[in-house]
């Protein structure tokens, strides 16, 4: 019996703007390595025995994920998309669901966010083979970090600690504590962290589930019943879910369960949930900065700076978080920095774009970056991969000049198709049908040049699209 790693990643990641955004959250980063979380996430399973992994994403990530795993050399992932997020109860519902449909009842599902670092991986393979003997046999296991300090931002797990025992039955699932009770959970070394990482039977979590939370299991139930695949894709019903409650799986089935078990886990663990966690786990200099970039630090210390675009310089400051991107700067006090939601949640008020895209906005075909706008005119560099093309389309209110840096691009301007290669050009009019392709084996880069009455990205219809966006 194989294990399928089931891989939630749904999370936003708030408290790390302006890095992580609405459409390119903190899992699709390479924060803390040269992969991303995601990524990190499925190689460190590198060297156990499994069967192909689920992913549980948002529709509007679904060719995010679908790249970065394809850029790992994963076949075959199965890729559900969620209408709308509904918590990580019926996430796990609906891979569970999955694998009942697909013939596989006794299959076991290691449930595993995106966005978590782990840097024993030696230990972590220790502590799910731990979990597999108790799983098979109908526990719902979790994996409790063994805490190394009084921390009042995560869960707590209560359980007994038995010297010969590897796995422990739950004592009591505790919400997060206030500093001085946190530290009495420290010394009594009866707490663990709470992960948020599960290995058990698909079918054992679903029963649970039934008598726990029966709307969710209901409605999930539904859900799953009308499936059709696109591309890399599962398509669930939207409407039959959108009618599923949201919950977590502690509150809808690890805090009610007799079955629940837990594993401690010692491993380098560490969820990134603020700037200073990150801070935490990066390498850092004999003053103690952490530093990524064109940085330049003097008479600082204990300091995370991260440059995206351009010098990032600070002279005589201590114990702050410095990100800069290309269309935002945060500067924050290290014990503030769980406070750095409160700034996106101001940007969403404001209907401001910085709390949902990048300046630089990726695409199944490639990437685009909005290099400088103004009254009636915006231009973009725009990069397509190897063999992608854009979809054929047209606008209402705006033209387009391409002229193309490097590469080659196939164009279909109305009934006209032509090739263009290096300094070579051309003007798509209002309300004309285009479309741009890549034909060669080097990504192709141009600039785009838009002029007219209005330029937002929704004025756009499609004819054709080879990645099913058109309906």
């Amino acid at each position: 019996m194989k294990i399928i790693p089931v891989i939630l990643s749904g999370g936003s990641g708030t408290r790390l703007w302006p890095l992580s955004r609405k459409m390119y959250p903190k899992q699709f980063i390479n924060l803390h390595a040269e992969l991303t979380m995601l990524q990190e996430t499925v190689t460190r399973l590198d060297g156990l025995d499994l069967d192909h992994p689920i992913v549980v994403c948002n529709e509007e990530h679904r060719f995010i994920v679908a790249e970065q795993l394809r850029q790992i050399d994963i076949e075959s992932p199965v890729i559900i998309l969620e209408p709308e997020g509904k918590n990580t109860a019926p996430a796990i519902a609906l891979a569970a669901q999955y694998c009942q449909q697909q013939g596989k009842q006794d299959s076991m599902l290691l449930v595993l966010a995106a966005d978590h670092i782990i840097l024993d991986q030696q230990a972590f393979h220790q502590s799910i083979e731990k979990a597999v003997a108790v799983a098979s046999k109908g526990a719902l296991v979790t994996f409790g970090i063994v805490p190394d300090k009084a921390e009042a931002g995560y869960g707590y797990i209560r359980y007994q600690p038995l010297p010969s025992a590897q796995v422990f039955e739950v004592t009591e699932f505790v919400e997060k504590p206030d500093a001085q009770t946190a530290q009495s959970y420290l010394e009594s070394g009866e707490y663990l962290w709470n992960s948020g990482m599960f290995l058990f039977m698909s079918g054992q979590y679903l029963s649970e589930l039934s008598v726990h939370q029966p709307e969710i299991a209901h409605c999930v139930q539904l859900a799953m019943q009308n499936l059709s695949s696109d591309l890399d894709f599962v398509r669930i019903d939207a409407e039959a879910f959108a009618k599923c409650p949201s919950d977590s799986i502690d509150y809808a089935v690890m805090e009610k369960t007799d079955r629940a078990m837990v594993v401690p886990l010692d491993a380098g663990w560490n969820d990134i949930g603020s700037w200073s966690s990150l801070w935490q786990v990066n390498d850092k200099d004999e003053s103690g900065n952490s530093v990524h970039g064109d940085v330049m630090l003097v008479d600082s210390s204990n300091n995370l700076a991260m440059s995206e675009s351009r010098l990032l310089a600070a002279v005589g400051v201590d114990d702050l978080i410095m990100v800069e991107t290309k269309d935002a700067i945060l500067v924050a006090h290290q014990d503030k920095s769980q406070q750095v939601k409160e700034i996106v949640d101001q940007l969403k008020l404001q209907q401001r774009e910085e709390s949902n895209f990048h300046r630089v906005v990726y695409r199944p075909w490639g990437c685009f970056d909005s290099i400088e706008e103004g009254e009636r005119f915006k231009v973009k560099r725009i990069s397509v991969k190897p063999g992608a093309k854009l979809s054929l389309q047209m606008h209402h209110h705006r033209a387009e000049h391409w002229i193309v840096v490097s590469g080659t691009a196939r164009v279909q301007r109305g009934d006209e198709e032509m090739i263009l290669t290096e300094n070579e050009s051309t003007y798509i009019h209002v309300g004309q049908t285009h479309s741009l392709e890549n034909p060669g084996q080097l990504p192709l880069e141009l600039i785009e040049i838009q002029t007219g009455s209005y330029l937002g990205e929704d004025d756009i219809v499609r004819f054709e699209d080879k990645y099913g966006r058109h309906k």
